[in-house]
């Protein structure tokens, strides 16, 4: 056995010296004996590759990876190379009719127009290559900066000897390539001539086979989304805009071409998921041959972000608001006409102890990973399912905003935790002013004199009239503003700002008589109406705001950022406080115990929700006019869980849906999934839509 042993190992040895010996003797022709031993005379060319690092991955808070990265192949052509075959412009031309038939576009940057009559594109590139572009003419001793555009044509065709019988089409787009290949010799910080990027298998095997000399296949990588969820907040990556060029060219790292994040968390989160390219050179013989190639600066791969964001709660978020929309256009499910017109949504949760968004999601949604090629008809689709609802649409908060009138009343003193006030179903104390209270136009009853907890309960605006009619507009104004109303929750993407129905805003809205700040207007205002309008990120930062006693936390997506091989945590999000309001604990408490009753007694206007619920919830529905006689009112619902140590809070609006109530199952479902609530009753709504 052990001869065996040693006669196996000896056949081992015998073929690794071969070979090894085989490559010495290839390497030793091609230096020594094929130049008639005079290395010397080998003509060998280093080229310098730029070696595309990987992006870092986007995952959420609990490691379910969101976007990362799939293998892909480039195209490169090693200038030196083709321009010393004997037939460059023929094969070019080859490279061209292919791509023509095959719909390929590749890399062209010679700022002329494709066609006859030629004229400059410069506009059309960032500063960088325009710059290039002069480079290159005062490299050619015989082209002036101020040349014409025909001029340019003829010359370079006859510099680069394009046979006279060629179009002129045919001409301009091999010239497009010399003038590519030609730049990596008068601009020395341009690496070899990426000709196609992310190549397909089909395009890879039928360009090969033309057999372009110093044609060379390069790894690289594109993103890929691991996730149907979150693609209003995941964001895109894309070719720089001159712009961008302008700001990344002062930035380590980037090249001309790196593609860049252009929106959402790619955007926000750039400086940690951007790599950072290496070099490699590569030394050639005339032909091609590759002598030797080395790394000159290693690639770095990006950091992989970990967000704040929590997938499961994402997509139980927008999977139900799907539903619910679904259902509220259904007559078979919606017995009643308001809300069968329903159609966009916003769903927004927060953690309440540190301002992270669990979940922000929009309705409608689309495929990021089809988004380029479905970008023209998205634009055009119903409903702008681009359109980022949670973070950029602005709506009236209605009943939800009665929580601000609360803390409000309470700390200027106008009203205590017990006040009554009287329901009178409708408010007439100015002439020519009218505001009823929901329950009397739907019954013509009334709430009777209630205190402020059961008015929140009740959502009953005639408390709240009154309210508005005794305070001074510039407390109910201080108290929104701290609470984060009409103020950006300063989260890491793209918001809009918001408005508070106050004076100011009124003047700048509108003009004339209609710009003037009326008694009626701050009557309207304290139910959440007027000039009243906010973003669902904003209404979830004031409800946290209002759970956290006035501390009000700065949003942010931003959970940690973790090394390329997740081997060392390079930073963690801390919570900050963005401004905080001294409340007293009356006036808190008072709130709570509103929206508790809310969501848990009879009557309240979130009890068919949440009434039967394992986790005590508090809640307010709010139902905001949108000044249209056409359609349903707007609805939203805010509620957080558990009401005795609250986690989380939870924001859904939408537009058209008749009701606050009618959103309640898409809140649910979020908390289902936060505690692992399963097979909870889906309690649907329709009796006391009140709010």
């Amino acid at each position: 056995m052990e001869r065996v042993t040693r006669f196996r190992a000896g056949i081992l040895l015998f073929l690794f010296v071969f070979v090894l010996g085989f490559y010495s003797f290839r390497l030793y022709y091609m230096q020594v004996i094929a130049t008639g031993g005079d290395t010397n005379n080998i003509t060998t060319f280093e080229t310098r590759t730029r070696v595309k690092a990987a992006r870092g991955n986007i995952l959420d808070r609990n490691g379910n990876v969101l976007v990362t990265n799939r293998a892909s192949y480039d195209l490169t052509i090693n200038h030196f190379v083709l321009t010393s075959s004997k037939t460059p412009n023929e094969t070019l031309l080859e490279l061209v009719k292919l791509c023509r038939e095959k719909g390929i576009e590749y890399t062209d940057h010679l700022p002329l127009s494709k066609s006859a009559p030629f004229t400059y594109t410069l506009s059309q590139f960032n500063t960088t290559w325009q710059s290039h572009f002069q480079t290159f003419l005062a490299y050619r001793d015989q082209l002036d900066s101020d040349i014409s555009a025909a001029l340019l044509m003829e010359k370079l065709r006859e510099s680069y000897q394009i046979p006279d019988h060629w179009s002129s089409a045919d001409a301009r787009a091999v010239l497009g390539l010399r003038y590519e290949l030609s730049l990596r010799n008068c601009v020395g910080s341009l690496s070899n001539y990426v000709f196609l990027s992310d190549v397909s298998n089909d395009v890879l095997a039928a360009v090969l086979e033309l057999n372009v000399p110093g044609m060379n296949v390069e790894s690289a990588t594109v993103r890929e989304y691991s996730t149907k969820y979150a693609a209003h907040i995941l964001g895109y990556v894309g070719a720089m805009s001159p712009k961008q060029w302008d700001h990344y060219k002062e930035v380590d790292g980037y090249s001309m071409d790196a593609l860049v994040g252009q929106t959402g968390l790619e955007e926000a989160f750039e400086e940690y998921l951007h790599g950072t390219d290496g070099t490699r050179v590569d030394v050639v013989t005339k032909d091609g041959t590759l002598v030797e190639s080395y790394y000159e600066v290693e690639p770095q791969a990006g950091q992989n972000v970990q967000v704040s964001i929590d997938l499961n709660l994402q997509a139980a978020a927008e999977d139900a608001m799907a539903i619910t929309i679904a259902q509220l256009h259904d007559p078979e499910f919606n017995h009643e006409e308001d809300g069968r017109d329903a159609d966009g949504a916003a769903v927004v949760a927060m953690d309440v102890k540190t301002g992270q968004i669990l979940v922000c999601g929009s309705y409608p949604t689309y495929d990021l990973s089809t988004l380029f090629e479905n970008y023209n008809e998205l634009l055009e689709a119903d409903l702008q399912p681009m359109f980022n609802r949670a973070l950029q649409a602005t709506y009236p908060p209605g009943s939800t905003y009665k929580m601000s009138m609360t803390l409000a009343a309470i700390e200027d003193d106008q009203i205590s935790r017990w006040t009554k006030i009287a329901d009178k179903g409708v408010f007439t104390k100015y002439a020519g002013f009218r505001a009823n209270c929901l329950k009397y136009t739907n019954n013509g009853t009334t709430h009777g004199s209630i205190d402020c907890t059961d008015a929140l309960k009740y959502s009953c605006n005639y408390f709240y009239y009154v309210l508005g009619d005794e305070m001074d507009i510039e407390d109910i104004d201080a108290m929104a503003k701290a609470l984060g109303l009409g103020e950006k929750s300063g989260c890491e993407l793209y918001e809009a700002q918001g408005q508070r129905a106050n004076p100011e805003t009124k003047e700048k809205e509108h003009d004339g008589d209609d710009s003037r700040w009326y008694k009626g207007d701050q009557i309207l205002a304290a139910i959440g109406q007027s000039e009243n309008k906010f973003t669902p990120i904003q209404l979830c930062n004031y409800v946290t705001t209002i759970v956290n006693s006035g501390d009000r936390f700065q949003a942010t997506f931003m959970n940690r950022v973790v090394s390329s091989d997740y081997s060392k945590v390079i930073t963690v999000g801390q919570p900050k406080i963005a401004n905080s309001i001294k409340i007293s604990e009356e006036a808190i408490d008072a709130v709570f115990e509103g929206m508790i009753k809310c969501a848990n007694e009879s009557g309240g206007t979130a009890y068919k929700t949440f009434g039967n619920y394992p986790v005590k919830v508090a809640a307010k529905t709010g139902t905001a006019q949108t000044g249209r006689t056409d359609c349903s009112d707007n609805g939203a619902f805010v509620c957080f869980a558990p009401a005795d140590d609250p986690q989380i809070v939870v924001v859904v609006y939408g537009e058209k849906a008749g009701h606050g109530s009618s959103l309640g199952n898409v809140a649910k479902s979020v908390l289902d999934a936060y505690f692992g609530v399963e097979d909870s009753e889906n309690l649907t709504t329709g009796e006391n839509q009140i709010g």
